[in-house]
């Protein structure tokens, strides 16, 4: 599969030393081999970034790839998610992506996982030596940060260098991007530094249901407001914005709505943008980020190069500018130490309280968290939206004072959140209103 010369862009960094070379770095013929054969690298996500990646690192080499992605190509994709065409609309990201590369860069295997990433255990991401991430969703990206760091071990209290595997995580917005690179364990995680994300754009309700004056007022208005009213798909389903009936029935109601208030530009796209928090994507951008990535990987697996340290944004909105600079790792991170956070209430404050604040916390910008303790040597749940039947059974306990559920001072709560793949654990500070 191979012919004269075809590695020789690559033989050119491995074979021989340089200036910037990592201070264990041996030039050898074998480093190639250890890429094209050994190494694993899993994909998360085959969407704009995730396409250039895996374009990127085939051709740097690397022959197993794995790639997970849970959405199927709609029309709006073609623009900038160069491996699909218009005969590929509907199928599986992941699948056409896999095919493309296979196809196009004799040698190189890239299998396929057309589902969502908590699908998989530790024991699947253990296979691999990086993990790369191309992702849209920050709880995506919290999920699999949590994932890689409860999958270390330690001896004697010493982190074990092989249970790490590291992660370079790309994002785009518009003309804007980052690349980073994070050894789990070492360096600052994505917890440690959540507060970088941008917080969502939210309208104001009175706007959205009275003085609307945007499309995506309507848009909004039939998400918040109609959609728990009328349950057109029935009782306790929610929102999936990668369904195209459920986005099809929000655009009709948008619609309606947007021509009462004589608005146009609700349509098909801008529905689903608003629904699932998208921001127009910018191929050159997508391009940028992926070889910045695919660059780290490369260096990590070759050693051929210092990595990055830890943190570089991307800017050409006017101009081309790029910064670099080290993330620091948090010593209280609720990801990466052992330490439980400490939630200080007071014992005349509702458990309402304590889940409102776990949700518009900066620090924690939790999804839908549920609550578990042990009272008396008894597993006690609190309160937990995520499965329909314990929510029921459970939220009467949000009118209740923390005090009158029996919970004192320096009790444990264990939180279960989507944005982790295990429980956080917190230590609860009660005072007195008096206090």
């Amino acid at each position: 599969m191979d012919w004269p010369g075809r590695w020789s862009h690559v033989q050119k960094l491995l074979e021989r030393s340089g200036p910037f070379a990592h201070p264990e770095f041996e030039p050898s013929t074998e480093s190639l081999k250890f890429i094209q054969d050994t190494c694993k690298i899993l994909v998360i996500g085959a969407g704009g970034l995730g396409c250039e990646l895996l374009k990127d690192l085939a051709l740097l080499g690397f022959q197993n790839i794995d790639v997970i992605d849970m959405d199927t190509i709609d029309v709006s994709n073609l623009n900038r998610q160069f491996l699909f065409r218009a005969k590929d609309v509907g199928r599986s990201k992941a699948e056409v992506a896999a095919e493309f590369v296979n196809k196009r860069v004799p040698g190189c295997k890239v299998t396929p996982h057309y589902c969502k990433i908590q699908d998989f255990d530790e024991s699947f991401y253990r296979k691999f030596h990086i993990v790369v991430c191309g992702l849209d969703s920050i709880v995506a990206r919290r999920w699999i940060n949590g994932m890689l760091i409860s999958m270390l071990q330690y001896n004697d209290g010493e982190l074990d260098p092989s249970s790490i595997v590291p992660m370079v995580d790309g994002g785009t917005e518009g003309f804007k991007g980052n690349a980073r690179v994070i050894l789990p364990g070492m360096t600052a995680c994505v917890e440690c530094t959540l507060d970088l994300y941008p917080p969502q754009v939210n309208f104001p309700l009175c706007t959205i249901a009275h003085t609307p004056r945007l499309p995506e007022h309507c848009i909004e208005y039939v998400r918040i407001l109609l959609w728990p009213k009328e349950e057109p798909y029935g009782s306790g389903v929610s929102i999936d914005g990668d369904d195209p009936h459920h986005i099809k029935w929000i655009l009709e109601k948008s619609i309606a709505r947007a021509n009462e208030y004589n608005i146009k530009g609700v349509n098909y796209r801008l529905t689903q943008g608003v629904v699932k928090r998208i921001i127009p994507a910018v191929a050159s951008t997508n391009a940028v980020i992926a070889a910045a990535c695919a660059t780290e990987v490369f260096k990590i697996a070759s050693s051929c190069c210092l990595p990055l340290n830890n943190y570089m944004n991307f800017n050409d909105t006017a101009g081309i500018y790029t910064y670099t600079f080290e993330a620091s790792k948090k010593e209280d991170c609720v990801a990466c130490t052992n330490i439980p956070q400490v939630l200080s209430f007071s014992e005349n404050d509702k458990l309402q309280d304590v889940v409102t604040y776990l949700v518009e916390s900066a620090l924690y910008q939790m999804k839908s968290p549920g609550i578990t303790t042990c009272i008396a040597g008894k597993n006690k749940t609190l309160y937990m939206q995520t499965v329909k039947s314990i929510e029921q059974r459970t939220k009467e306990n949000l009118k209740k004072t923390l005090k009158e559920l029996g919970l004192v001072d320096g009790q444990e709560l264990y939180v279960a959140d989507p944005t982790t793949p295990s429980s956080l654990t917190f230590k609860l500070q009660l005072g007195s209103n008096m206090e």
